[in-house]
């Protein structure tokens, strides 16, 4: 059991109303993606895939 008491957590958003907003869109998103019946990449590979991108950009920006 806590003894200390924790702040409450502070809200990026302005009004109820664009948290609500958000919420709403994130669960959609999160819905989607369950829902989505293509197979799951595995970690590794998208991590070899986003890395391999990010070389091909760099080398574009470097070439002058």
């Amino acid at each position: 059991m806590l003894s200390a008491e924790l702040p409450p957590i502070v809200s990026e958003f302005t009004t109820e109303e664009q948290a609500a907003s958000y919420d709403r869109w994130l669960r959609a998103k999160v819905q989607a993606s369950l829902n989505d019946p293509r197979p799951n990449a595995p970690h590794d590979q998208v991590m070899a895939d986003m890395r391999a991108l990010i070389k091909s950009k760099r080398n574009k920006h470097d070439v002058r």
